[in-house]
């Protein structure tokens, strides 16, 4: 792993340019996703006359308000595939980059408390195993051998009955992971543009041709829309609709606590997932808020579910502060799989819809969003993710097989 030596301050890392009038490429969103997309195009396809868009700060979206899991353990193919690659790609940006982002494979734990949990997680570790993907199913004991702290009475209300593991998951630190990102985008030519905001689109018919930002217009031949939550805002400005749905996804940090939690932990049936961050503070998510939003704070009766939940599954978490709460704007799809491909409109290109799952796919995502943006037709890894699942009905329906959708 490298041992780059970070900077006092990361605005060091690249430079903060005015917009060109032109470029090839424009991508809009200054996010991991954004990030990872132009990195690629100009890693793997020699695109270095590209823009990434952002309105705010660098990274400053869901990038800055998610819990940083890292995991490929998904059920169906399609998503085995991406997740899989993506996780190899973890595995070998710290030095590809030559920035150390606290990649930690600590492994992911998902608790099974009901029979059904039990004969879902079990298809899985199988489903699992026949894609390449590393997986084990453990009983109680064994989970509170790897998670001592964690309590398997069955005196509670919802008992551990056993648990899946993927051993090569993790965390990484997510902010550190953009600015790698941005910093190798930098060093190759491309133009980071903060405080850009897209207004609208220039078509010529049905082909996008520029974009229209508070900063001036920018001509170019390729777009690629990489904005999670905000994406059908711009897709309505492009003038078609995406089946996605935004909602406040909400997470919070304990105050620092000497290291207790040595792996990550999940729980889709009470609705908590906790590891401990590299400092020591104590990071936990829930589920998203049911109504739609683009709030990046929630409703407190979330956050008090998810405590009651941690608390009686980890008993040492009763005397831990919270120290700060916040929210990101999530998009998703009714089948809880990304849309990452070609749109209606000429030279535009999507990749929204990975709801709370968006961090743990970045390489990836970004990999495979290159490919397209460059050569103009989807790689095998996201052809399944077309848009036009949604009118054939070809779906991957990970909402219900995945055990957990993050």
């Amino acid at each position: 792993m490298s041992t780059h030596q970070l900077p006092e301050h990361p605005d060091f890392l690249w430079r903060n340019p005015e917009p060109k009038s032109s470029y090839d490429a424009v991508i809009v969103g200054g996010g991991g996703h954004g990030l990872a997309t132009a990195y690629f195009l100009a890693k793997n396809h020699g695109m270095t006359n590209i823009a990434v868009l952002e309105k705010g700060w660098l990274a400053g979206g869901n990038m800055a308000r998610n819990t940083t899991i890292i995991r490929s353990n998904y059920l169906w193919d399609e998503s085995a595939a991406i997740y899989e690659h993506a996780l190899k790609l973890w595995e070998i940006l710290p030095e590809e980059l030559e920035y150390d982002f606290l990649f930690s494979q600590r492994g992911v734990m998902n608790l099974a408390h009901t029979l059904g949990d039990v004969r879902e997680s079990m298809r899985r570790v199988g489903a699992n195993k026949l894609n390449g993907v590393d997986a084990e199913w453990l009983d109680p004991k064994q989970v509170k051998e790897l998670c001592p702290i964690l309590n398997i009475s069955d005196n509670i209300r919802y008992p551990v009955m056993g648990a899946t593991y993927q051993p090569r998951a993790g965390i990484a630190k997510h902010d550190h992971v953009a600015w790698a990102f941005a910093r190798k985008c930098d060093e190759m030519g491309v133009d980071i543009i903060q405080n850009c905001e897209v207004t609208g689109f220039i078509k010529d018919g049905n082909r996008v041709t520029g974009v229209k930002t508070n900063r001036g217009n920018i001509n170019t031949e390729k777009v690629g829309l990489a904005a999670a939550g905000h994406s059908s805002v711009l897709a309505e400005m492009a003038g078609f609709r995406l089946p996605i749905q935004s909602h406040p996804l909400q997470a919070l940090v304990s105050e620092l606590h000497e290291p207790v939690h040595p792996t990550v932990v999940m729980s889709n049936h009470v609705h908590v997932y906790v590891s401990q961050a590299h400092k020591g503070e104590l990071v936990m998510g829930a589920g998203v808020d049911s109504y739609n939003g683009y709030g990046q704070r929630g409703s407190f009766h979330v956050i008090e579910h998810q405590m009651a939940a941690a608390v009686e599954l980890f008993p040492i978490f009763a005397r831990a502060h919270v120290l700060r709460t916040w929210g990101g704007i999530v998009d998703t799809t009714l089948d809880a799989s990304p849309i990452l491909g070609t749109t209606p409109v000429e030279n535009m290109f999507v990749n929204c819809g990975w709801g709370t799952g968006g961090f743990k796919a970045t390489p990836g995502a970004g990999f495979a969003f290159a490919h397209t943006i460059a050569t103009g037709t989807p790689h095998k890894l996201n052809q399944p993710f077309s848009l036009e699942r949604f009118e054939t009905g070809a779906l991957i329906d990970e909402h219900g097989a995945a055990a957990v959708a993050h």
